[in-house]
């Protein structure tokens, strides 16, 4: 398997980023360690998770994804070396708001590497604007933390082309870390937020870019074709604004190119994002090991150009 350069970070990475938002959720702790094995024996090497992953979930407070990397990397300690981990801070875990401030910053730092039991974070997103702080202020607060040797590298979820400039030329005009990486949504559903200003900036700039929302919610699985088939599942409310007739289009050409290959539909979505000028890997997460498996044939999976023009047009 190619690695990939993750940006300017220095680290190399697998064309697929492992989810985690799954552990500590739809995923158990028997089934995590166990997806963990397989996806770092297989070569792959770069885990995704966030303080806030799962907050959501009633009687969750947050921090439960990382706290079961955590355990996983006490039980593996030779597998630290192996990974490269990323994680994210700014999002609301109590405060009432998205927050960026030094001094917020600076304190989860430390609770994301006590429950990751690790001594540093090779990659700590920013992972929600935060219009209250000024770039100067959160980037200031990094380059401490770099400087401490608590994280290696810096980068932006949810960023669009305007934020993401302002905040590069901050780091040149005052001499501060800047962005190395983004992680956009980005899938064959939506596509705005990457391709444009975006995508063109990141390209200027070597910046890497790693999607998340790779499979739009679990639309692109193919399996919501229908309104019934939303009926009493639980993302059955992300799902329903892509079934229009774009979506159709985008479903039937992902059966011709999946069909071609025997294949499943939302391999072929995620290889047509491996395959894109620009994405250094999508984000994909599996809640057990059949569903793993399916994203390393993702991975394996080389599409035409005739057949990455089909799904250009289906999804245009």
């Amino acid at each position: 398997m190619q690695l990939r350069p993750l940006g300017s970070t220095g680290f190399q990475i697998a064309p697929l980023v492992f989810g985690g938002n799954v552990f500590g959720w739809t995923a158990d702790e028997i089934t995590s360690f166990a997806i963990l094995d397989q996806f770092v024996d297989r070569g792959f090497n770069a885990i995704d998770t966030a303080d806030g992953y799962s907050r959501w979930v009633p009687g969750h407070s947050g921090g439960e994804s990382e706290t079961v990397i955590g355990k996983w990397l006490a039980a593996n300690p030779d597998k630290r070396d192996k990974i490269v981990l990323f994680t994210k801070v700014g999002s609301d875990m109590g405060l009432g708001k998205k927050c960026l401030k030094a001094d917020w910053i600076l304190k989860e730092v430390d609770e994301s590497l006590r429950r990751l039991q690790t001594d540093h974070i090779d990659l700590y997103f920013s992972h929600w604007p935060d219009p209250e702080t000024p770039h100067e202020e959160t980037l200031g607060a990094y380059a401490k933390l770099l400087d401490a040797g608590k994280i290696r590298s810096i980068g932006a979820s949810n960023y669009d082309a305007d934020l993401l400039s302002a905040a590069l030329s901050v780091s040149e005009e005052k001499g501060l870390p800047r962005y190395q990486v983004i992680q956009p949504e980005y899938s064959l559903s939506v596509r705005s937020v990457l391709e444009g200003p975006l995508l063109e900036l990141t390209k200027r700039e070597g910046i890497g870019v790693v999607t998340y929302f790779s499979l739009a919610a679990g639309f692109l699985t193919g399996k919501y074709r229908s309104a019934a088939d939303l009926e009493d599942k639980p993302r059955g409310r992300m799902v329903e604004k892509y079934m229009d007739a774009r979506g159709q289009k985008i479903l039937a050409a992902l059966d011709e190119v999946s069909g071609a290959h025997n294949t499943k539909p939302a391999e072929v979505a995620l290889a047509w994002i491996i395959a894109k000028d620009g994405v250094t890997a999508p984000i994909a997460s599996a809640t057990n090991i059949d569903q793993l498996q399916s994203l390393f044939r993702a991975a394996e999976l080389s599409l035409s150009a005739d057949e990455m023009a089909l799904l250009d047009a289906a999804s245009a």
